[in-house]
């Protein structure tokens, strides 16, 4: 298969561990012979430095003429503070979601065995979860009005959505349902908000064309305390743009860490892959960036295309990794030295060569690329 893989690296940590998701890429194309192409863009706090944008045109001509997207991260501590720059690095991320129509974002949540211990949860009540989430990713109240009053004393966010929005990522969400436990959680606060009792009506209207799906109906304090309680009782979680936001970053402490949370932003046409953790600035070029999230990206990008074996190879190779320590330091302290780049090149090195590599990874430990 020929794929043109637009790269857009971004702020942080990004550039780090999507070098690694891209390298990991590579050694797929390798194995079975496919021809993988990477076109690198600028977004984000880096776009705005060198181009003035943080969404320039180059970049959406770049992803307009490829067949998917693989995003890294965005932001800069430099404007966390400063609430009075028109110009911000999210924009650009927000801008890649509004123009590529990229309104499904998917979110896998899953319990790894090797790193139950890793959470500050209870083992037993996080063993075994296996959550999708399906967030509404280009409406509601990040696309909203906004504004201040005239003497800044005052200000509002509008949060919109229309049934046309709904249907399209509930059908989405139903359908991913059908192939798992049958089971679809929607979260909303619909006992107070308008646009969440829409959210609702739309939902149970539709899933009467779903018979054999189970649908429970909950609001967002009460799925935030249950996730943490019982998070195996979810299986599907559908809801809107801010609430799939917090939900899913609340989900990393079920899993152990944030840095191995993928995820997939679709449209009916333009697809992007990126891990759902921010740049962390303050971790650039210090080699203690996990990658996995980014890797796994690019694992679900294999899935999107049909390449099922492949995919399923760097799956294996992640759980690997993790089964041997092979992580940077948020999962990892009796190894303190395994960097960004050497989680990669074990990954890269398992797909190349799943039959030898050792389980005493001695050279990764001086320095080696590979594990022999």
């Amino acid at each position: 298969m020929k794929l043109n893989i637009a790269v857009l690296p971004g702020d942080g940590i990004g550039p780090e561990v999507t070098a690694q998701a891209v390298k990991v890429l590579k050694a797929i194309a390798m194995e079975f012979n496919h021809v993988f192409t990477f076109e690198k863009a600028l977004v984000g706090a880096c776009a705005i430095d060198k181009m003035g944008s943080p969404l320039p045109e180059e970049t959406i001509s770049i992803c307009e003429n490829a067949d998917a997207i693989l995003f890294g991260a965005i932001g800069h501590t430099k404007y966390n503070n400063d609430t009075s720059s028109t110009i911000r690095p999210e924009q650009g991320l927000l801008g890649l979601r509004k123009t590529f129509d990229l309104y499904s974002n998917i979110r896998p949540v899953i319990a790894y065995n090797d790193l139950l211990h890793k959470s500050s949860l209870r083992m037993k009540q996080i063993k075994g979860t296996n959550i999708l989430i399906y967030r509404e990713l280009t409406g509601g109240i990040y696309f909203g009005d906004k504004n201040f009053n005239e003497d800044g004393n005052a200000a509002w966010d509008v949060c919109h959505y229309t049934r046309f929005e709904i249907e399209r990522i509930a059908h989405k969400a139903f359908k991913a349902a059908l192939s798992r436990k049958r089971k679809l959680t929607l979260v909303d606060k619909a006992n107070v908000l308008a646009s969440s009792k829409l959210w609702r009506k739309v939902v149970l209207e539709l899933a009467i064309q779903y018979p054999d799906v189970e649908l429970n109906c909950i609001y967002i304090d009460n799925a935030a305390m249950e996730l943490i309680i019982n998070p195996k009782q979810f299986d599907v979680i559908l809801t809107e743009n801010m609430f799939g936001d917090i939900l899913s970053e609340e989900a990393s402490v079920i899993v152990g860490s944030i840095g191995l949370l993928a995820s997939a932003s679709k449209g009916d046409k333009y697809v992007m892959f990126e891990p759902i953790h921010g740049a962390y600035t303050k971790a650039a070029n210090k080699g203690i960036a996990n990658p996995i999230a980014s890797i796994l990206s690019a694992a679900m990008l294999l899935d999107h295309f049909g390449l099922d074996e492949e995919a399923a190879l760097v799956r294996t190779a992640v759980n690997k990794s993790l089964q041997l320590q092979i992580t940077t330091p948020d999962l990892n302290t009796k190894y303190d030295h395994i960097t960004t780049t050497k989680v990669g090149d074990f990954i890269e090195d398992f797909i190349s060569n799943p039959n030898e590599t050792n389980l005493n990874f001695t050279n990764i430990h001086i320095g080696q690329s590979t594990i022999i």
